[in-house]
């Protein structure tokens, strides 16, 4: 994994024996006010930092609207735990109905992770 570079997730090791999951959400942005979505959007991002069991993130959004935002997390429970927390709940809500055309998510199980140092 790169060394010190704060755009790629700084994942533990992973094993036969161990492993992660990753919460892939891809959208496509609607046109609405970007400055209130940015600010939601680093908000989030520093409440999921704080949450147990939150591993990293990774993020990009290209010049279409088009994004994907994946989160790694310990196990399920820590997933679920950041569903239901209060503010992330309120502020998803809203975003589903204000800020997004379309999106999907998609949780998967990580049992290998390799990549340039």
């Amino acid at each position: 994994m790169p060394v010190n570079d704060p755009a790629f997730a700084d994942l533990p090791k992973l094993s036969e024996d161990t492993s992660c999951y990753a919460v892939i959400f891809s959208s496509r942005r609607s046109a609405g006010d970007a400055e209130a979505y940015a600010a939601a959007a680093a908000r989030m991002e520093m409440l999921a930092r704080e949450q147990p069991g939150f591993l990293g993130m990774e993020s990009a959004r290209g010049a279409d609207g088009f994004g994907i935002t994946v989160s790694y997390w310990r196990d399920e429970a820590a997933i679920l735990a950041w569903k239901t927390h209060a503010e992330h709940r309120l502020t998803r809500d809203y975003g589903r109905s204000h800020w997004y055309e379309h999106y999907e998510l998609r949780v998967a199980k990580v049992t290998r992770a390799y990549g340039k140092p």
